[in-house]
């Protein structure tokens, strides 16, 4: 394989530099215009790009072609359709038109649709994006779509994306007009990406890694992460052999594969990319995690992406780098070098500090699911509060606008490490805040709250809404400014002195964090049934129909396919213990035990005293018990969960009841695991997984 990368570098994506060589001029115009001012393509140019796409394709050796969509799912959806066309007896062409580019007509009725369409409501409808490049993934050219109900509701991820960088870029540019900038505005993210790598045939002899994505038993190995080794540290050569190809693979499809590092747990790893589009990230990031795992199975790998794949180490998160770029190529989140008299950066900055805390209830529940309930709070990642590190510079200096009194700059101060041969270089002006929720990082917001798994539209969507929300109230006041940096200042000291409460620079892991932050009003939604149950709060309803992201059915849709998604990933969960338990771990106890008992009666005929044995069969037969009454509760308490019939009430049934029935069964199980010898042990545990 190549190790050219500037020549491989989007080799399999039809992007602008493969537009400008293969459409005539006035048709790659035409498709600029049409993305940089939301207008649609007429027909006739969409017959010429489809003909350009399907050539191309052919000649990289592509036969299908695809509307490659993502539904409520949380993952992608395609459906492949051959260029192929009869020309007579048993004679074909390859021809791929405008009509078959612009419109696909996949079958809506087994996707996610919260109620929306019955099951005979069949038809759906998928739209080219021309924004975000089509692409050869296995032989199929696949265009990014977005998907609605033959009626028109919204019945995917892309869409109200789309939607909220344009509600977005509509308010951020009416404040650019009263600086003097006549600029539009598009939202960009870098979605780090953490994963585990397992090998494969120990994790697929595990039935709970390969049906739930997790570890639903598992005792603690004898070493863990608190050596704080694995950070940053070796990387294992069959592990970089996989990384290697996954960069290569990456860069192929154009996507910004830059920085590789082992993560803080045994077995963890992290990929980050360079900023992008936010539309355009979201299908990148989508496509890496396809990516990931088919390539791991070719390197006899298994890669993990749930939020906690294993009890007692680090689980996998999703850091949103999040900012806010103009068509000048200028980043809004940029403070300068006198952040203390950049009013526009300020100003922006105030919108975003306005959006988090009005919105926090968005922000959270964006990010919630099953398996990031595991996680958050658990001193690997922020916790369910929201909150915002500015660090002490921004912080000073917005106290000083909101208290009226003169910002006193620090200077910079050179870094040292005492060693002559190292050059020394100046400190930033504020430290990093790990533990936070929504981080500022010198350009840019790191939203920490992400889980691994997630579809990254669903958070941006919130993002971008609430701070164009935001925007659009400071340019309704500032429109009929007399007195601009007056009033801006006003704006600035208003809207920081309301909202401050949201910023908090210090430990967010803390138990004392937790006290203050109620003090301070801000919410604490623990669990995924109670931060969902904030969707279709009025007030939310209200600001999504303002800037028509979605509809009052489209957010109970949204609700309802969350909430129906919890309660069935538990009781997936549910099912697969008490498989595991019954047909695996309790009959290989009572072989272990049965045989204890056996040397027991041997040792005993020939007059000595088993002492030992007897200890242990007593620990091992009254574990046994306790998790075969736990079973037992378990499948009488899932059945209970079946017989909900309110999805809401059901996921606060699973969340009160099935997951503490699980954790009882996995406590008795795990107890066991430590007692029983590894030859009867029927599954591979954390030491061998992890320690590969």
């Amino acid at each position: 394989m190549s190790n050219n990368v500037p020549k491989l570098f989007g080799s399999l994506v039809f992007n602008d530099k493969v537009m400008k060589e293969r459409l005539p001029k006035d048709t790659y115009k035409a498709i600029k215009h049409a993305v940089s001012t939301g207008t649609a393509l007429s027909m006739d140019t969409a017959d010429i790009v489809a003909n350009a796409m399907k050539d191309w394709a052919i000649e990289k050796g592509a036969t299908h072609y695809t509307h490659w969509f993502q539904p409520m799912t949380g993952i992608t959806a395609e459906k492949h359709d051959s260029f192929i066309t009869p020309v007579g007896e048993g004679e074909v062409i390859m021809k791929f038109s405008g009509k078959e580019l612009v419109k696909g007509e996949p079958d809506a009725s087994s996707f996610p649709s919260g109620g929306i369409r019955a099951t005979f409501e069949a038809r759906g409808y998928t739209a080219w994006d021309p924004s975000s490049y089509a692409f050869i993934k296995n032989g199929a050219l696949c265009i990014p779509t977005a998907f609605m109900s033959y009626k028109g509701e919204v019945l995917d991820k892309k869409t109200p994306l789309l939607r909220s960088m344009n509600v977005l870029s509509k308010q951020a540019a009416r404040i650019l007009k009263l600086f003097g900038s006549d600029a539009s505005v598009d939202t960009t993210v870098g979605a780090e990406q953490e994963y585990f790598l397992l090998d494969r045939e120990l994790a697929y002899s595990r039935k709970d890694l390969r049906i739930a994505g997790r570890t639903l038993f598992g005792a603690r190995p004898p070493k863990g992460q608190e050596l704080e080794d694995h950070y940053f540290g070796n990387i294992k050569p069959r592990v970089m052999a996989f990384m290697q190809d996954l960069d290569r693979e990456l860069w192929k499809f154009g996507i910004y594969a830059k920085t590789r590092h082992n993560e803080v747990a045994p077995a963890q790893h992290e990929l980050a990319p360079v900023f992008a589009s936010v539309n355009i990230a979201t299908d990148q990031n989508q496509l890496t995690m396809e990516i990931m795992k088919n390539l791991a199975e070719e390197h006899g790998l298994f890669c993990l992406l749930h939020e906690k794949p294993f009890a007692g180490v680090n689980g996998s998160g999703k850091h949103n780098n999040w900012s806010m770029s103009t068509s000048d190529g200028e980043n809004l989140l940029s403070p300068g070098k006198k952040p203390e008299t950049n009013l526009r950066f300020l100003l922006f900055l105030t919108a975003v500090i306005e959006a988090v805390d009005k919105r926090q209830d968005l922000l959270r529940l964006s990010v919630a699911s099953a398996g990031n309930d595991h996680r958050l709070g658990a001193n690997e990642a922020p916790p369910a509060i929201i909150s915002m590190f500015l660090g002490d510079e921004l912080t000073n200096i917005l106290e000083s606008i909101a208290s009226g009194k003169p910002y006193a700059r620090k200077d910079g101060v050179k870094f040292t490490t005492g060693v002559d041969t190292i050059p020394s270089f100046m400190q930033d002006t504020t430290d990093r805040n790990r533990t936070s929720p929504f981080a500022f990082t010198g350009n840019k917001f790191e939203f920490r709250m992400l889980g691994s798994a997630v579809n990254i539209s669903c958070p941006n969507v919130m993002i971008n809404t609430a701070v164009a929300e935001a925007l659009c109230g400071f340019a309704d006041k500032l429109e009929k400014s007399k007195d601009f940096e007056k009033d801006v200042l006003k704006i600035i000291k208003d809207s920081y002195t309301k909202h401050r409460r949201i910023v908090f620079n210090g430990n967010n892991y803390s138990k004392e964090w937790e006290e203050e932050a109620a003090r301070r009003g801000l919410l604490n939604l623990k669990s995924t049934p109670e931060a969902l149950s904030y969707y279709d709060r009025e007030e939310n309803v209200k600001l999504f129909e303002k800037f028509k992201i979605y509809t009052a059915v489209e957010v109970r849709a949204r609700e309802e396919i969350l909430l129906e998604n919890y309660c069935k990933v538990l009781n997936i969960e549910a099912l697969t213990m008490l498989d595991m338990a019954n047909k695996q771990i309790i009959p290989a106890v009572m072989a272990f035990s049965g045989d204890i008992a056996d040397g027991i009666n041997n040792k005993t005929a020939a007059g000595v005293k088993p002492r030992a044995e007897l200890d242990l069969l007593k620990k091992v037969s009254g574990l046994t018990d306790s998790a075969y009454d736990a079973a037992n509760k378990l499948a009488d308490i899932v059945v209970e969960a079946k017989g909900v019939a309110n999805v809401k009430d059901a996921a606060f049934f699973y969340r009160d009841n099935v997951l503490p029935a699980m954790q009882e069964l996995r406590l008795s199980c795990d107890a066991l695991e430590m007692i029983v010898d590894k030859d009867y042990w029927p599954i591979p545990v954390y030491g061998d997984l992890l320690f590969w």
